[in-house]
């Protein structure tokens, strides 16, 4: 409809405008690709209203506001609804959806295969995982649970797919109850014949294939033959939700979340393991454009990106990036989401800040990584504004806090020494991170909003990903993800585990980029540490790959702080 390629946003239209609503994140980006019919509204600028303040004031009372209930929360739908409440002013389900009737070059579902992910990897059966559900369910008085989050089927069943671009997860809906566990596909000949006989088809107690389409006639049926309640959780569809009465459903966090994201023994092995791979790509790929640029090789934005992936790909059990990379050089950086397309490709130079936001998808985990990088020299700003993001990375990271402690109690730590000097950065501080698994994992996380309000505990992973951006000047980011584990503190406050971070990501911080005259003695300490790490960890697999420019390369970035 709009052009807009981001992540993230919400389009209005009436019979004379047109608005897309997106946040920070995308406000530059949005500015360039909506066309001339189309108004960008900025979330989060003061005086910008939210889409239903916007509706409010517009419309006329007796107006209807029509939304598509299988691509709308009921989360969302209750908050657009409780607020519209009293004003005359109506959201109206539209079950042929308007979009869907103009599309004419929309393309068919996907039918790719869906294989298994072998136990070595999960650390986990999927009939323990189906009857720790069980368990819950019992607590909640509940006859079943309905899970619609992609990552919740691949992950509860150890599957996976790539019926989503850079997401290893396939179209699906499940059902757990108190009888059966229930898996519903588009196709179930995507099946491979490991994951056939993985999920016990047609034996006694295995897993019961179910057409997509028949989840609601399924859910309806549930209710009619059992009395007890139905799991199932806000962020699903509101057509899905709305099946169930309200005195018939429980709406909480389905448990499937928290336990995914609290990593297991074999999922912590994997994720370190790929972190590693990723690191050995990184090493060869920035000496090799290193060198490109020292000595005068044109090489752009999508030059570098394609070059990156030819290395990552030399690695075992590499699957495919796990987002587009954001190979980004000058002013392009100062894009948080930038991603380089044959339009906007421009050269990167020793004369401008270049960005490069990249991860990996391995067969053992996901990677995601950000360094930011010059070639040439940094100005004496651009070295203050790296070095505060430094500071705020080393501050999570090092932080000790209760086990429970939810997300935006962390958030500060990362802005605090970018707040002391005036300058702060618009997108959350860290998500959770899947094991081969969405690279953006909730709901847990680390920012500001309500979205990142669930508590942390020790095995989950998230990303530490502070910021700085100039308009129209440079950007910068310095992105680890980091394992959140138990630690040892003099007290124990009430009997609660305490809990730091460990960072897996092992690649290089440029050190030319750093005033060192900024950093306590604590963070060059910091510093040296994490890069005796990154060396020690790397240059045996370098060596023992063959890699000897990229370990030279290695062994002069990673060189101590004095």
């Amino acid at each position: 409809m709009t052009g807009f390629t981001g992540s993230a946003g919400v389009a209005v239209v009436t019979s004379e405008q047109a608005l897309l609503w997106t946040d920070g994140r995308y406000h530059i980006q949005a500015a360039d690709e909506l066309g001339h019919e189309w108004t960008l509204m900025k979330q989060g600028v003061p005086n910008v209203p939210t889409i239903m303040e916007w509706v409010k004031k517009e419309m006329k009372p007796g107006s209807f506001i029509g939304y598509d209930p299988s691509l709308i929360s009921e989360e969302l739908y209750q908050m657009w609804n409780d607020f519209l409440d009293g004003c005359g002013i109506s959201l109206c389900a539209v079950l042929d959806n308007l979009v869907d009737q103009v599309w004419d070059d929309r393309p068919p579902p996907p039918n790719n295969p869906v294989f298994s992910q072998p136990i070595e990897y999960s650390g986990q059966s999927w009939q323990d995982k189906v009857e720790r559900i069980r368990e819950k369910l019992k607590e909640e008085g509940c006859s079943a649970l309905v899970c619609t989050a992609l990552d919740e089927n691949a992950w509860l069943y150890n599957l996976r797919g790539s019926d989503i671009e850079y997401n290893p997860v396939f179209f699906s809906y499940s059902m757990v109850t108190m009888d059966d566990a229930r898996l519903y596909l588009l196709n179930e000949s995507a099946l491979t014949s490991d994951a056939t006989s993985q999920l016990c088809i047609g034996e006694v107690g295995g897993v019961i294939l179910r057409p997509y389409k028949e989840i609601s006639s399924d859910i309806i049926q549930l209710l009619s033959s059992t009395e007890g309640k139905i799991w199932i959780n806000s962020p699903s569809s509101q057509g899905l939700c709305s099946l169930v009465p309200k005195d018939r459903r429980v709406n909480k966090l389905s448990p499937v979340p928290l336990m995914k994201g609290i990593k297991n023994e074999n999922e912590i092995k994997g994720m370190k393991q790929a972190h590693i791979k990723c690191a050995v790509a990184l090493c060869e790929y920035y000496n090799w454009l290193e060198n490109q640029i020292k000595f005068g090789k044109e090489i752009t934005e999508l030059a570098a990106s394609d070059k990156l992936e030819t290395f990552r790909k030399e690695q075992d059990f590499y699957v495919s990036p796990s987002f587009p990379t954001i190979s980004a050089s000058g002013a392009h950086a100062a894009l948080c989401h930038y991603r380089p397309t044959v339009k906007t490709d421009k050269l990167i130079t020793d004369k401008e800040i270049y960005l490069c936001d990249t991860g990996c998808q391995f067969r053992d985990g996901t990677t995601d990584v950000t360094r930011t990088m010059h070639f040439g020299n940094p100005t004496d700003k651009q070295k203050e504004c790296f070095t505060r993001v430094l500071k705020g990375n080393i501050a999570l990271c090092t932080a000790v806090f209760p086990e429970k402690t939810p997300g935006p109690a962390l958030d500060a730590f990362a802005r605090l020494p970018l707040w002391k000097a005036g300058l702060n950065y618009r997108h959350g501080t860290g998500h959770g991170v899947g094991a081969f698994l969405n690279v953006h994992e909730g709901p847990h996380g680390i920012g500001g909003s309500r979205n990142y309000s669930e508590p942390l505990y020790g095995g989950m992973f998230v990303s530490d990903e502070p910021g700085y951006y100039e308009d129209g000047e440079f950007g910068i980011r310095i992105e680890n993800i980091v394992l959140i584990k138990p630690v040892e503190t003099k007290y124990q406050f009430g009997g609660s585990p305490y809990l730091t971070m460990e960072p897996v990501t092992l690649v290089p911080i440029q050190l030319k980029m750093i005033a060192p005259e900024l950093l306590t003695e604590d963070e060059v300490s910091w510093l040296n540490d994490y890069h005796t790490q990154v060396r020690d960890t790397l240059s045996p697999v370098l060596i023992d790959q063959g890699r000897t420019e990229a370990h030279q390369w290695l062994i002069n970035a990673t060189q101590l702080l004095g």
